[in-house]
């Protein structure tokens, strides 16, 4: 049976099916408090019994363990970048930790909160403080450089690490991996593509470790289906807007010369023939700039952003026909500004089940006052999966005591056959330590994304 993580995202019934779970209490609203977080400490009915959050000198929310006499504390290291360049995803990370927390309701569950400050070198220092605190099991870092960083360190202490990042280099031994890694959704994505009969891609893909990563996949996802990779076209990773390298980039993934020359050619076989039939073909002509069938059925798109909405338009342009050859992209297109460009619509993507998105973006949106970046509810369902596993640990301190503590986040426990379930969907951790998900498919429609192939709702039923 999948296990639901906290409020939100379901719970489950005698009968291992999942339902409707209820929210802890309700936090106090705090849209006006500086950067959307909560004001003050939990107070009243509110409060998490012996947890308070007082601001540091920075601003930045510290979480204190309760007091020794109560039940002995599970303390969880949370290393996120709280100051540099990824700041904003860092606190919203912590403000959805502070959120599953509060659901939790259990006050034995404490944060130890430390800034990695985005480099190895942070990140080994605030490692290095929560183990010596007393760690059970750290959450994060982000970045993959930081996790191979700081994973000797909980090797070494035989604490084991879920990281947020999605470079699967990174996992195993003890590190497991939060993050939506690109192979699973272009495995998705092309299986659903195939099952509808698309048997032909082609790759444009940005030359960058992302790039290259989604190239593999799509060449393993093939090699499983049996379908034709007939064409991969790379464009430099630094290639803005309006580069001649991309422009370039998509001539050839349009074989735009050779087909623009077979259409000049087609133009003066049929002005040499006299009659009605050639007269018409010549005029169907007019509208086109490129002649000759393309040798896919569908584009992998291996970008999102700014650049995606502006190598889009260039397909049609370039004689791309985007109402017969299918656009396929990763979770980076899950973006709401990606819908309202006119060349994606129509196009499919693999994401995690946009219900349970959209119910943590409102939810975050009403206690914080603002809309969180994608990553935060990997914080979210990483704390609420630690709250999970720590139901397995007796809450009286007279066992404690007396007892060896159960060993809550062992392998055993955090590679569960039958998984769990977030506001990402479902998930469990493989023993090489990478997160296999549950993820749907999304068509792009008209400023908004359809979901046309739902979720598994188990790993009993989970397809690509």
């Amino acid at each position: 049976m999948v296990t639901a993580l906290l409020a939100g995202c379901g719970g489950s019934s005698d009968n291992g099916q999942l339902t409707t779970g209820g929210v802890v209490g309700q936090l106090p609203e705090t849209s006006d408090s500086p950067a959307g977080r909560p004001s003050g400490p939990l107070t009243g009915s509110t409060e998490l019994p012996g947890v308070s959050i007082d601001p540091t000198e920075g601003g930045t929310p510290q979480l204190r363990p309760p007091a020794a006499s109560g039940p002995q504390p599970i303390k969880i290291g949370l290393l996120l970048p709280l100051t540099g360049s990824a700041a904003e995803a860092g606190e919203a990370m912590l403000s959805a930790a502070q959120l599953a927390l509060f659901d939790a309701g259990d006050a034995r569950l404490t944060l130890l909160p430390r800034d990695t400050a985005g480099t190895p070198a942070g990140a080994i220092q605030a490692m290095n403080e929560v183990l010596s605190e007393g760690a059970e099991v750290v959450l994060g870092p982000v970045f993959a450089d930081a996790v191979a960083a700081v994973a000797p360190r909980a090797r070494g202490r035989g604490v084991n690490v879920i990281a947020f990042s999605n470079d699967r280099t990174v996992a195993g031994e003890g590190v497991y991996l939060m993050g939506l890694l690109p192979e699973a959704q272009v495995a998705r994505v092309v299986g659903y593509a195939d099952r509808q009969g698309l048997r032909r891609f082609a790759v444009l893909a940005p030359d960058s470790p992302y790039g290259n990563r989604v190239i593999e996949a799509i060449q393993e996802a093939a090699a499983e289906t049996g379908a034709e990779i007939t064409q991969v076209v790379i464009y430099p990773a630094e290639a803005g807007p309006g580069d001649e390298a991309l422009l370039a980039s998509v001539r050839r993934l349009a074989d735009y010369e050779a087909r623009r020359a077979a259409l000049e050619d087609q133009r003066k076989s049929l002005e040499e023939r006299d009659d009605e039939l050639s007269r018409r073909a010549l005029k169907r002509l007019e509208s086109l700039d490129a002649y000759g069938e393309l040798t896919y059925d569908a584009v992998l798109l291996a970008d999102g952003g700014t650049r995606l909405t502006a190598v889009a338009p260039l397909l049609p342009f370039y004689d791309i026909d985007t109402s017969k050859i299918r656009l396929l992209g990763t979770a980076l297109w899950d973006d709401p500004g990606i819908a309202a460009e006119p060349a994606l619509q129509g196009a499919w993507f693999a994401a995690p089940p946009p219900t349970g998105r959209s119910a943590f973006q409102d939810r975050f949106r009403k206690v914080y006052g603002k809309k969180p970046p994608r990553i935060a509810s990997l914080a979210y369902d990483a704390v609420a999966l630690t709250a999970i596993l720590s139901a397995e640990r007796p809450a009286d301190p007279s066992f404690i005591a007396t007892e060896t503590p159960v060993d809550i986040f062992a392998e055993e426990a955090l590679t569960n056959l039958s998984g769990f379930v977030g506001y990402d969907g479902i998930f469990r951790f493989e023993p090489d330590g990478v997160a296999e998900r549950g993820l749907s498919v999304l068509e792009v429609r008209q400023r908004d994304f359809r979901e046309i192939d739902p979720a598994p709702t188990s790993f009993e039923d989970v397809f690509n």
